[in-house]
């Protein structure tokens, strides 16, 4: 009798374990180069191209991995990062470019990765759950509480991000459990839209492999989101993608890429009809870069760089590990033509941390823009956030 208890139970146990699906790829294409990490030097650092007019400095120093950031009140900004576990904020005090005063403010929240700061709360999402909390006068936070829990699991792609829409409503990003397959929680590889106050969601799109960096264009309000392309497809396949993201659509992936494109690298999945699926998937607006890596993205609304920049979007390009030679480990910006608030192109807008096909010192992360209009980028490689002012005459 034990041991048929024993078997039950066992039984019960593995029915509970979540499904992983099948990869429909094997690593067959592309190629894993991933540069050793060195340390950021005042040589090194004065090296990076910015376009003329612009200078890069250091914000803050010695943060560990920092992850999503957000700006705040008052000129606090904060971050996000995973081990420890915490957000820290950061102030520059006397407004002269350098952070003088930074601590934690957000403790004992394992894999803390997405941030959203709105009306005096703060929003955080960790692999499983999504937090608030309120933010106090002072730039501080006081404690936390749990708003949503029982998102998918992280597999993959365990980093949720967050952003407000024009709609007041919360939207986080779940990224895919897998590099290419047929998802089994239909919450997996989409975005879900969330009702701030109650926690109630649901899917907002789909069919997006991990779609960290995304946002309302201030001026059409349509949101555009960078989504990875999958990896083992080949070095130069597929594109990571622009997207028009809008309710109820769904984006291809995993079986089509790009411009709604198919590879042979596939494996179909029993059943699957490849017209019906193109008939139902989006294709890309934009695609940059295979394998850049986009993360976080932020839309330039500050009036201190030129006019010509004001509502374009930057994307902080992590850096690749399955190119040959090795791509990304940059800044990019989005630029959307001024009449029509459509995007026009994607282009470099700093780069120079890869440094060769072995050597990076910096994998640009978070990016956010801060009240006085400087632009920030960390680095979870080496703990930096940079800062990124323009200076105009000064450099001619």
């Amino acid at each position: 009798m034990r041991r048929f208890v024993w078997i039950l139970g066992l039984v019960c146990m593995i029915r509970a374990i979540p499904a992983r699906a099948a990869e429909l790829v094997a690593e067959q294409g592309g190629n894993t180069v991933q540069p050793a990490t060195v340390q950021p030097t005042k040589t090194l650092i004065e090296q990076l191209k910015v376009p003329r007019g612009f200078k890069i400095s250091v914000f803050a120093l010695n943060l560990g991995q920092p992850r999503m950031m957000a700006a705040g009140e008052g000129g606090v900004i904060y971050v996000t990062r995973r081990d420890p576990g915490d957000v820290v904020a950061m102030w520059d005090l006397d407004a002269d470019g350098i952070a003088e005063r930074v601590e934690p403010v957000v403790q004992n929240l394992p894999d803390a990765h997405g941030i959203a700061v709105r009306r005096g709360k703060m929003y955080i999402a960790t692999v499983r759950d999504l937090f608030v909390a309120n933010i106090r006068k002072d730039g501080t936070v006081g404690p936390v509480r749990k708003l949503i829990e029982a998102l998918p699991e992280g597999g993959r792609h365990p980093n949720r991000t967050l952003a407000f829409g024009p709609d007041q409503m919360l939207y986080l990003s779940v990224g895919s459990t897998c590099n290419c397959c047929m998802e089994t929680n239909p919450e997996s590889a989409t975005i879900l839209r969330v009702d701030p106050e109650t926690g109630d969601r649901g899917v907002w799109a789909r069919g997006l492999r991990n779609t960290l960096g995304f946002g309302w264009h201030p001026k059409t309000e349509i949101c555009w989101g960078m989504d990875h392309g999958s990896d083992w497809l080949g070095d130069d396949f597929p594109p990571e993608e622009l997207n028009k993201l809008e309710k109820g659509n769904h984006y291809g992936w995993p079986l089509l890429h790009g411009n709604n494109e198919y590879s042979d690298r596939i494996k179909l999945p029993p059943g699957v009809d490849l017209d019906q699926w193109k008939k139902k998937s989006t294709p890309m607006t934009l695609g940059y870069t295979p394998h850049a890596a986009p993360l976080q993205m932020a839309y330039y609304t500050g009036r201190k760089f030129p006019a010509e920049y004001r509502n374009d979007a930057f994307v902080a390009m992590h850096g690749s590990w399955n190119a040959k030679p090795p791509v990304g480990y940059e800044v990019v910006r989005i630029r959307f033509n001024k009449d029509t608030g459509e995007p026009a192109a994607i282009e470099s807008f700093i780069s120079g941390w890869l440094l060769s096909a072995n050597q990076q010192f910096g994998r640009p992360c978070g990016i956010a823009v801060a009240g006085d209009g400087s632009l920030l980028i960390g680095d979870d490689t080496n703990g930096v956030i940079y800062r990124v002012e323009y200076e105009g005459e000064k450099n001619k």
